[in-house]
């Protein structure tokens, strides 16, 4: 799909579809108006008849409208003018991207880029609908037989984003960018998620990073089995024994900042398949465990998205990724792995396993003299109890970093909720046989599992997201989401910003 930006008119704009808004008190917007005029009040006509009642995310497609150059309109719901922001904004771009996608409609004009949202200047207008296009249309087939079929003529190949004023053109070009940016992370995210565990292995994770590295030019480095074992990383080893795939330790390096700057490092669970080893998980829905990877799904994510922008920054890259499996050499309950840090942990159960390769990710990346450090885990099913599946769980040993990324959640719309992670916690993590055990009990069971983490993080400001309610769906509408790398990719677009 070719996106393109220019100032249009709605009654004159020689496309196969024009898309324009309409509130839920039958307000028209700008655009809506133009095309109402130039036809005679049709559209006043069809909202008096009940066709269409403005709810958010309602569509209704028109044709041949009389006075009109266009082939179709489509009037799409924008729910209520007061509580019209960015959430409601996207969601309606999505509903009309959708009702378009198996239309005739090759060339479509949008003009709700020209609606106020809120105090959001044209980029950011731009941008949230150039993504939120590309997310609506993501379809993940990769792996289905392919068919020879009859070329179609449907689906959307030219994509008109209008804009208001000629000052605003070269604002929403930029926004066009970063939205198409964006959209490219989130996809690789979703797709490296929804591969099934025998394709995407340890091995095809680092591959992709290889790619990615080659494609936009930063440097990739992985290490195997040996020289873990010679930086000390038993934790991390431990878990991985079980399984006839090499673990892999994927480094990244994007650096596009000042050769003095000090990176962000980016720390990614990377369990392709997870049966919870000897503690070995319930069968229903067992195979949802191959998203057990998304926090290294959506480092790659967000380096191929600040990769697409040239990101003035410094970033770091770090995926630790191995399968947790229970054969006859895997890591039984009850013993003790000594991690890169030189600290023993005592196994209580082989299913808390992802904490187990993050800590000596997170002693590794001491290296680095980061000036933060934040990692990305599918952790804990206690971490969906708490949340649900709206918000990812936030811990941090420093309140201006987990400050950050609340904001970077909150203006990207994939939200993070800050949970306490008080000493009070840390003593849940005592062990008789060495010095910690690897969970705490059911109680807090997300808490502790950052407590856990905690304890390897001491040496920069860190944070720790728990993604494990976020990162796929499950049921009908199964699949990746791609979170968090709109939040990540947010956060580091804000940091380059105050540096730049």
């Amino acid at each position: 799909m070719e996106f393109s930006i220019k100032i249009g008119h709605a009654a004159k704009e020689l496309s196969d579809c024009v898309i324009v808004g309409i509130y839920e008190s039958h307000k028209l917007s700008d655009a809506a108006q133009l095309i109402d005029h130039a036809s005679n009040g049709l559209i006043a006509k069809v909202i008096k008849r009940g066709d269409m009642d403005g709810k958010l995310d309602a569509t209704l497609m028109l044709h041949h409208v009389t006075g009109v150059a266009c082939e179709r309109v489509l009037l799409v719901g924008l729910g209520k003018e007061e509580d019209f922001a960015e959430k409601q904004y996207c969601k309606a771009v999505r509903a009309s991207v959708k009702a378009l996608d198996k239309s005739g409609a090759s060339n479509v004009t949008s003009f709700l880029a020209e609606l106020p949202v809120r105090e959001l200047a044209a980029r950011r207008k731009v941008a949230y609908l150039t993504e939120a296009t590309l997310d609506a249309l993501y379809k993940f087939d990769a792996i289905k037989r392919k068919e020879v079929k009859p070329v179609s003529k449907k689906g959307i190949a030219n994509f008109i984003i209008s804009v208001a004023l000629p000052n605003e053109v070269q604002q929403a070009e930029a926004g066009m960018l970063e939205g198409q940016a964006l959209a490219t992370g989130v996809g690789l995210a979703k797709d490296l998620g929804n591969l099934p565990p025998n394709v995407c292995t340890p091995t095809y994770l680092a591959a992709q990073a290889l790619a990615l590295g080659e494609t936009y030019h930063f440097n990739v480095e992985v290490l195997e089995r040996d020289e873990l074992k010679k930086l000390g990383m038993g934790s991390f080893l431990g878990v991985s024994q079980g399984s006839e795939e090499p673990p892999k330790f994927i480094i990244m390096q994007h650096l596009k900042g000042k050769k003095d700057q000090k990176p962000v490092v980016l720390v990614g669970k990377g369990i392709t398949f997870d049966t919870g080893g000897i503690s070995l998980k319930p069968g229903s829905e067992m195979d949802e465990m191959k998203y057990d990877m998304c926090g290294a799904a959506s480092v790659l994510g967000t380096f191929k998205a600040i990769a697409a922008m040239g990101l003035a920054l410094n970033v770091i890259g770090v995926i630790p990724t191995c399968e947790n499996m229970p054969d006859g050499r895997a890591v039984r309950p009850g013993d003790v792995l000594t991690s890169m840090s030189g600290l023993t942990i005592e196994v209580l159960n082989t299913d808390a396993e992802g904490r187990l390769i993050l800590c000596d990710a997170l002693t590794y990346v001491e290296r680095f003299e980061p000036s933060a450090v934040v990692d990305i885990a599918t952790l804990t099913g206690a971490c969906v109890i708490a949340l649900g599946h709206h918000a990812s769980g936030l811990f941090s040993n420093n309140d201006a970093l987990a400050s950050e990324l609340l904001q970077a959640g909150e203006t990207a719309l994939d939200r993070a909720w800050h949970m306490p992670m008080w000493d009070d916690y840390q003593p849940l993590l005592d062990s008789n046989f060495a010095d910690m055990a690897n969970i705490g009990g059911r109680a807090a069971g997300s808490i502790t599992a950052a407590c856990f983490l905690s304890r390897f993080a001491k040496k920069y400001d860190w944070a720790h997201l728990d993604i494990a309610g976020t990162a796929w769906k499950s049921g009908k509408e199964k699949g990746g989401t791609g979170r968090p790398v709109p939040l990540l990719t947010e956060f580091l677009v804000a940091r380059a910003n105050k540096l730049n």
